[in-house]
């Protein structure tokens, strides 16, 4: 049997882990003094009403080894293969844990992907292996599929301030700065090497919006995947978004709200798109 196993930072809702039967690692959310395990006790709706009320900026904890291999023992016992698509090594631990976990358990038959990417990128990753898993793809070939098709995921999105990357060193001060200026509407993406990069800047979300379309020509949109609209808190942003992206041609899945893992960095009314490029 092969299992396909995520991190919280896929953005997948309990109850489509267990519908799709993915195994879950769940990310821990500080906010002041109380620990949040996302997806088990924090809503996410629940999680950016604390943020905006609180002004409190969230810290995430990786996953520790340990968690991980409960799984891969248990994987080794049954003698299952294991795939694991995780939330990039350029801005979690969470990849070194399952490694150093998989070191520990002793079995060849796990597949540690880095998906050098974050939120539904990841949830992507993992649908297309499921996808390959019930036509009877091998174990190793899916790994070597999943790392050819991740340079081609992506994700374009515009949050409303860089503070809450910047607070969790994911972009630099300067960088930050553009999200203290009045109106102005910061784009970013996941590098190749899986860090963020704000690669534009606009006044307003109508520039943004058209920002993030002009993005998504440039790549052109693999139609045999989904094209997700996502948002953070608040659905005003990626409606507009979503009505200019059909209204362009495109045809969009269903809106997505990014969860607590990645909103603790985006924080919220972020709003942008996920997609495969051709």
């Amino acid at each position: 049997m092969i299992r396909i196993l995520v991190d919280s930072a896929s953005d997948y809702k309990i109850e489509e882990i267990q519908e799709k039967g993915l195994e879950l690692v769940p990310i821990t959310i500080t906010i002041g003094e109380t620990d949040y395990i996302d997806g088990q006790n924090l809503g996410r709706d629940e999680f950016y009403e604390i943020l905006e009320k609180t002004g409190s900026f969230p810290k995430t904890s990786q996953p520790s080894p340990q968690a991980f291999l409960e799984v891969f023992l248990d994987a080794k016992k049954k003698g299952d293969e294991l795939i694991c698509i995780l939330l990039s090594s350029a801005l979690s631990g969470t990849c070194q844990s399952a490694f150093l976990a998989k070191s520990m358990a002793a079995y060849d038959k796990i597949y540690i992907i880095d998906s050098l990417s974050a939120t539904y990128t990841i949830k992507l990753l993992a649908d297309y292996a499921l996808t390959l898993v019930s036509q009877g793809t091998g174990a190793g070939e899916i790994a070597a599929l999943l790392e050819g098709l991740r340079s081609r995921v992506k994700v374009l999105a515009a949050p409303n301030t860089l503070d809450y990357l910047e607070r969790g060193g994911r972009v630099s001060k300067a960088a930050a700065a553009i999200g203290n200026l009045a109106g102005i509407k910061p784009i970013i993406t996941i590098s190749p090497e899986g860090q963020v990069d704000v690669i534009g800047k606009c006044v307003g979300r109508n520039k943004a919006i058209s920002q993030i379309l002009k993005q998504l020509a440039v790549y052109g949109p693999d139609e045999t995947f989904p094209l997700y609209p996502i948002y953070s808190y608040g659905t005003d942003n990626c409606t507009k978004l979503r009505e200019k992206l059909n209204a362009a041609g495109y045809q969009t899945d269903q809106m997505l709200q990014i969860g607590p893992t990645i909103g603790a960095h985006i924080g919220p009314e972020a709003f942008g798109i996920v997609f495969a490029a051709k």
